[in-house]
């Protein structure tokens, strides 16, 4: 198995004194999902939870939405690297018998980085057609939230993120419950990894659909992550950046609550307002 982190060597030069140090990074490799012994995506990861990761990804693609669903996933004994050795970096999924295996054409193929992620038109159809819990858009939703519960997360999330203190180069992803208590928490390079791994997780353990949970991550809020939110029944997702006009409009159709640049007490509230517990009416300039 890859290791979380790995130490390099670096020159640090600090008010003009130069030194040699040991440095710790952390570790990002690629991973590829197969389907039924079939390429289906290919992304750069940080090693762990391969396995939730692989599963949370179907999940947002639609292929899975409960643990029975799934067979079973497997390292691939051929992904080899020097030596013979197994390198981990290839998984394939097993769907259940008479669970229906999508078309894997050219255009379904998926080359996905820990930047950025999948994107593309061809996802955008697939959560409108696919998403099997509709996220309840009534204003007499029972899943409310207090603003003040929202602004106690970012520091809840950063206080969790282990790997992060070590090194400061991972984003991370946490489900909370709409109190305020932690459920899960993982870390990647990537964002949408971070959240697959939440999500694959809980499909695995048979908790979807998330229907009573806070989604937060760190950086901004991409039309991805929304993506994976409302494929897995998740109604409120928390960000600490910015979200894209792109995430902004998906939030608006689907129903769900999305929130930006929350920091402090401060928040933007882009879509599903109709959660938050306001004490008062919005205005309008």
């Amino acid at each position: 198995m890859g290791w979380v982190t790995e130490r390099r060597r670096v020159i640090r030069i600090r008010d003009g004194a130069v030194s040699t140090r040991p440095d710790t990074l952390v570790a990002e490799e690629p991973l590829e999902i197969r389907l039924g012994g079939k390429p289906l995506a290919i992304t750069m990861r940080t090693p762990g939870d391969d396995f939730a990761l692989a599963a949370g990804f179907l999940v947002s693609e639609g292929v899975l939405a409960s643990a029975g669903e799934l067979a079973n996933i497997v390292y691939c004994a051929g992904a080899t690297g020097e030596g013979g050795s197994n390198s981990y970096n290839v998984v394939d999924v097993r769907l259940a018998e008479g669970v229906p295996v999508p078309d894997i054409t050219l255009e379904r193929n998926v080359y996905t980085t820990s930047s950025c992620g999948l994107c593309g038109k061809a996802s955008l159809d697939a959560v409108r057609t696919t998403t099997r819990w509709p996220l309840d858009t009534s204003p007499e939703t029972p899943v409310r939230i207090e603003p003040a519960t929202l602004s106690a997360l970012p520091d809840r999330l950063r206080s969790a993120q282990r790997v992060f203190e070590r090194t400061g180069g991972l984003h991370a992803a946490a489900l909370f419950t709409t109190d305020g208590e932690l459920l899960d928490i993982r870390e990647d390079v990537g964002r949408h990894n971070a959240v697959d791994k939440i999500v694959g997780r809980a499909l695995q353990q048979g908790q979807l659909p998330l229907s009573s949970c806070v989604l937060m991550v760190s950086g901004r809020a991409s039309f991805e992550l929304v993506q994976k939110a409302v494929m897995a029944g998740i109604p409120v997702l928390a960000a600490v950046s910015a979200p894209s006009s792109l995430a902004v409009d998906l939030a608006v159709e689907t129903g769900l609550t999305l929130v930006g640049f929350l920091r402090g007490a401060s928040m933007n509230v882009y879509a599903g307002e109709h959660r938050l517990a306001l004490s008062a009416a919005a205005s309008t300039d």
